[in-house]
């Protein structure tokens, strides 16, 4: 009888989080979702148990790392074992950047990056543990030419390509192989940050190689793929997932 295998995956009630949740599920894993949203998160949590997969679902708040190594150990011990972390959580406010309160920044930084950070740790021990796996950061096609008013974010999503490469190279001794997924536009949520929708789906398509939109479950199935047996031999990579607009 096959092992079942756990993944969690953070900022699961948001619509990338939710399609990746979903994905893993479909492709066998057992998935422990974290959100602070509770009704957004009970939502990713049925849909994710429709797939026939085991879910804990886990309200978190990700400023604080304490309740982030919890969650991680909850999974590990409930769902077990740990094989696969999705770092996607993020918050993205939108300021120009000469008004951008520290405490502002500060909170970016705690979501967007000091949360991989404590999730990947403690991920590691228990990866280590069993003989290997997985770690996928989120990053962000912003990265790459910037947008105005969003440089905190940016910022943290720079820092997650840099962080997948320092530990893909330390942890590879581990078997434990981390990679980056960096999408494109997608159609969720964050977009309401534009104050004229029809203008920016006009800047997206103009930009893209694809003219449509991609969806959320393609930029799932990359993470599963990078959580799979399939991917067996990459690690320390950052897959574009934008439809062309950016190619590397």
């Amino acid at each position: 009888m096959k092992q079942s295998q756990a993944a969690l995956v953070t900022g699961a009630g948001g619509a990338l989080g939710r399609a990746i949740a979903r994905r893993l599920a479909a492709d066998g894993h057992d998935v422990a979702v974290l959100d602070r949203d509770a009704d957004s998160l009970e939502q990713t949590a049925e849909l994710v148990a429709k797939e026939g997969a085991r879910v804990l679902a886990l309200t978190t708040d990700l400023r604080d790392p304490a309740a982030i190594e919890e969650a991680v150990d909850r999974t590990a011990t409930e769902l077990g074992p740990l094989r696969c972390l999705v770092n996607n959580a993020a918050v993205y406010p939108s300021r120009a950047f000469l008004e951008v309160p520290l405490a502002e920044y500060d909170e970016v930084v705690a979501v967007n990056q000091r949360a991989y950070w404590v999730a990947a740790q403690a991920a590691a021990r228990h990866l280590s543990d069993v003989g290997g796996g997985t770690i996928v950061n989120v990053a962000s096609i912003t990265m790459h030419g910037g947008w105005d008013s969003l440089a905190a974010y940016i910022s943290t999503k720079g820092a997650a390509v840099a962080f997948t490469r320092a530990l893909a190279r330390e942890l590879g001794p581990a078997e434990i192989r981390v990679n980056c997924v960096s999408p494109g536009a997608f159609p969720t949520a964050a977009e309401e940050i534009h104050e004229n929708p029809e203008a920016y789906q006009r800047h997206v398509l103009d930009h893209q190689a694809l003219k449509r939109r991609g969806q959320p479950d393609e930029l799932a199935a990359v993470v599963s793929f990078l959580a799979g047996a399939d991917s067996s031999f990459v690690t320390g990579q950052c897959i574009e997932v934008n439809g062309g607009w950016v190619m590397s």
